[in-house]
């Protein structure tokens, strides 16, 4: 395979909101640090409102796997997640925070 996806189509993306006390927490650099271990592009970033935002594009089941991964690692700030899915864009190179 060679790091090749099959087809645009098998990809995804999902925009996860993670609210509670998510910032000021260390929740972006974890973020990044447990998607560097994932088949996944993107970014994670803190919004005006006090959630955190990730937006990843990937294979779903990996993408599932990694907002999973995050909610455990950051469990004891995540009150509440919504996670919405939409077509990929293919426009990331890879993950990073933004600000």
């Amino acid at each position: 395979m060679g790091g090749d996806f099959p087809a645009d189509s098998t990809r995804c993306r999902h925009q996860v909101y993670f609210t509670g006390r998510v910032q000021g927490v260390g929740f972006r650099y974890t973020a990044d640090r447990v998607a560097r271990r994932f088949a996944v592009t993107g970014f994670v970033r803190n919004l005006p409102d006090g959630r955190v935002e990730l937006v990843a594009e990937g294979v779903a089941a990996e993408l599932d796997r990694l907002t999973a991964a995050i909610a455990e690692a950051m469990a004891e700030y995540v009150d509440r997640t919504e996670t919405s899915q939409h077509p990929a864009t293919g426009e990331f190179t890879g993950f990073s925070i933004r600000y």
